[in-house]
């Protein structure tokens, strides 16, 4: 299909709205296992980051990467980079399991972080993390990028603050992805490398539950994962939901899997709602289907009416710049800290306690 995004390499592009002067922030990308990379760094560059330098063990993808952004510098080694004492911040998108283990490395050299999702696989992972923080002073931000980088979420957290629908009461999200099978790396269908689906796709989902319900804390009541069609990957999870609670009452149930058909017209259909005592809305992220090949939907109703927005470059990604901000003034304004680390957890959290209801069987084969 024309205009087809896959999602290997999903890098929404914004507005610039530069929060900072021409090198007052410099940063470097570490890791360019997941396209995710494209799009952090779209995010903060938007916001007066200055884009300085890059690493990674693969000559290619580190020359693929540096040709995209004007010729940057490729660094001869990780070191290169944390040595550098003019480098304030390293984002990365490496294997979620090398995503934690690099953090302390870049907070030891005295530089923010800012890993791609799920910035963890394990929750000692975790642990150490805030250890760290605690130690260093240092931020380690965390890339939820279906909330952060979706006008349609930003504007529906923005009518939740505004009180549009009232006490949020319950969420639904949903993350079906495409699985682009073909295209993806042995590491991609192994839960030791990327954590499981609950803890991979579904740390978008429970991030943005705390943030639209206002919850510090959640508990997880159920969680379950399948794989049902990729029989030939064993390990290979390709469905998965749970439902949690937060520590003020909201509900949530999230569904993500990978099972996007290719008819359509982007890769993955992704939607939250978000029901609270005076009306309720929903967010067609991606795609309004059979009506517009077009994101940011918004669709608002309360005790006023119906409304329909499109939004689409009006309320921008103000996360980035807020982002930087913090690092260079110790604020939280962006994401505090607690937050980001605790969806971490609860994704996990969620991962480990779920029950699999059709595990993989090797002797079974299938057309995939």
């Amino acid at each position: 299909m024309a205009g087809r995004n896959d999602g290997m390499n999903y890098a929404p592009e914004g507005k610039p709205n530069k929060v900072v002067s021409e090198g007052e922030f410099k940063f470097a990308a570490i890791g360019l296992d997941h396209g995710h990379i494209y799009g952090m760094c779209n995010g903060l560059i938007e916001a007066g980051g200055q884009l300085v330098a890059v690493f990674d063990p693969d000559p290619e993808k580190a020359k693929g990467f540096s040709d995209k952004y004007n010729g940057i510098p490729i660094a001869a080694s990780e070191e290169g980079i944390l040595q550098d004492p003019s480098i304030n911040l390293v984002a990365s998108a490496s294997i979620p399991r090398d995503r934690g283990p690099l953090g302390l490395r870049v907070l030891d050299s005295g530089k923010h972080y800012f890993a791609d999702k799920p910035a963890f696989t394990k929750l000692e992972q975790v642990k150490a993390a805030r250890e760290k923080v605690e130690e260093t002073g240092l931020k380690w931000g965390i890339y939820y990028g279906e909330r952060l980088h979706n006008e349609g979420a930003v504007f529906a957290g923005q009518l939740v603050e505004q009180g549009a629908i009232g006490r949020v009461v319950q969420v639904m999200g949903t993350g079906p992805h495409r699985a682009n099978a073909k295209n993806r790396p042995d590491w991609f269908f192994d839960p030791e490398y990327y954590g499981g689906i609950l803890c991979d796709i579904g740390s978008h989902q429970i991030e943005q539950f705390l943030y639209y319900a206002g919850a510090k804390d959640a508990k997880v009541l159920h969680s379950k994962v399948a794989n049902y069609d990729y029989k030939q990957y064993p390990k290979f999870e390709d469905y998965g939901d749970a439902t949690l609670v937060a520590d003020n009452g909201a509900t949530f149930f999230f569904r993500v899997d990978w099972f996007t058909p290719d008819g359509l017209g982007t890769w993955g259909d992704g939607r939250v709602t978000i029901l609270g005592t005076e009306g309720y809305i929903e967010v067609r992220k991606y795609i309004d289907i059979a009506r517009e090949n077009s994101a940011n939907h918004v669709y608002l109703v309360n005790q006023e009416g119906e409304k329909h927005y499109k939004i689409s470059g009006d309320v921008g990604y103000p996360f980035f710049g807020q982002f930087i901000l913090d690092c260079l003034n110790g604020t939280e304004n962006a994401m505090t800290q607690e937050h980001a680390f605790r969806a971490a957890e609860l994704c996990i959290e969620a991962q480990n306690q779920a029950i699999n209801v059709e595990p993989a069987d090797a002797s079974v084969t299938t057309s995939n």
